[in-house]
């Protein structure tokens, strides 16, 4: 099948690039549908809320809830538990049988960013070559998703099951392209639980090639001015991390545009900003006036005592200090923002929650803590809730991927499956 496999994948990649961005994964999917002789092929992408996948189309939706927008439709089919919630979480290729037909569901993953499910709908069952090749072929249309979803706004809208305002708009483009990164040493996701007006949360994160840099901001107010502040803050700190400064150089530079070109008077962003050593697991911390950073290790929650610093922006001209904490393998470093602890959020037993959820690859744990914010305090947060959840394993060189996936570390993997994909 290897050639065969091989006649495919370059037949996708032409497809793709032939075609105009907004038909690039339907002239993919054709191309997959005549390799197998399928019934049927669907792309169906994970919308912003981490709670419903959404199948884009060019026709009428089928009959469940929807949207439609100018030529496109959007069918949404909130997560239920099933297979298809099930497939993506644990990142692995589910085989549904039905009547007369098989189903194959496989994740359409990179780097552990859970872009959606590659569907495919099969006149037999298929064996195990088959559903390998699916689930080879799904990693592959990931790259076609990123590729064009560059040039187009058809997958940010299919994503957004709900509408966003200019805040929240401009909140979108401060937070990284993807909210999931594995490697050798380590996995993370973030994720931002928006309040009903924008509270000016951020969280974002860059790869180097020995260090991980991080970061978790919270600007003073809600809605467009805060969205404003925000952008102020997250550009200084990248700006001044691209030109390789330090974390405490990052923070003065940010502490100084915020207060010489913010538009409200007396604004200010608090922030817990962080610098790994790949290669050691050192672990340099910098808290400007924010929520002190979580370290889960060996079943005990406790807050990273760091030098205190004021939030960036409130007095220009003030000196930083940064804190160290040596990281251990099992370790998970847990930052948020005080959405997660103001008002009736407080009500969460969040050092409980983060013992709970310990089994959790940090994509399913950012979820499942803001599912917990939402019921306490929820439908409508007064503040944003943001999290950034990193997980620490100690070695620094290339993973151990199936199919876009380390496997080993997925959530819902018995003791035996994840013996067997760390072989």
């Amino acid at each position: 099948m290897e050639d065969s496999e091989q006649a495919v994948l370059a037949g996708m990649l032409q497809s793709a690039e032939d075609a105009a961005p907004v038909q690039a994964v339907e002239a993919v999917t054709g191309v997959i549908a005549t390799a197998l002789n399928a019934r049927g092929v669907s792309l169906l992408i994970a919308d912003f809320s981490g709670r419903a996948l959404v199948r884009l189309t060019h026709q009428p939706a089928r009959g469940g809830p929807g949207q439609r927008h100018d030529e496109e439709d959007a069918e949404i089919l909130p997560f239920d538990g099933g297979p298809y919630e099930q497939a993506l979480r644990r990142q692995a290729p589910v085989v549904v049988p039905g009547d007369g037909a098989w189903t194959v569901l496989a994740p359409v993953t990179d780097r552990g960013e859970a872009i959606g499910l590659l569907e495919i709908g099969l006149p037999d069952e298929p064996d195990g070559e088959v559903v390998n090749w699916v689930a080879r072929t799904a990693h592959t249309l990931a790259f076609v998703v990123i590729a064009n979803r560059r040039h187009t706004d058809l997958f940010e809208w299919g994503q957004r099951t709900t509408p966003f305002t200019l805040s929240a708009e401009i909140q979108r483009r401060l937070l990284p392209a993807s909210f999931t990164c594995e490697a050798g040493a380590f996995a993370l996701s973030g994720w931002l639980e928006p309040a009903a007006s924008v509270g000016g949360d951020t969280f974002d994160y860059s790869l180097a090639r020995n260090l991980l840099h991080l970061s978790v901001t919270d600007a003073m107010g809600h809605g467009v001015a805060s969205a404003l502040t925000a952008t102020l803050g997250v550009g200084s700190l990248r700006n001044t991390r691209r030109r390789g400064g330090n974390l405490v150089a990052q923070a003065e530079e940010a502490n100084r545009a915020i207060a010489e070109h913010a538009n409200v008077r007396g604004a200010y962003v608090t922030a817990v900003l962080g610098r790994i050593d790949l290669a050691t697991g050192r672990c340099e911390l910098l808290n400007a006036g924010h929520v002190p950073p979580i370290l889960v290790r060996d079943g005990r929650v406790a807050p990273v005592d760091l030098p205190g610093n004021f939030p960036l922006g409130m007095f220009p001209d003030e000196g930083y200090r940064s804190g160290d904490l040596p990281l251990r393998p099992g370790d998970r470093l847990v930052m948020v923002t005080d959405g997660m602890r103001e008002r009736n959020a407080a009500d969460l037993d969040l050092p409980g929650a983060l013992l709970g959820i310990t089994h959790l690859h940090p994509r399913e744990a950012v979820r499942a803590l803001s599912d917990a914010v939402l019921e306490i305090a929820g439908p409508a947060l007064a503040d944003d809730a943001t999290l950034l959840v990193i997980d620490w394993y100690g070695d620094h060189g290339p993973r151990r991927s199936t199919a876009g996936a380390d496997l080993a570390r997925a959530s819902g993997q018995s003791g035996e499956e994840r013996s067997r994909h760390q072989r």
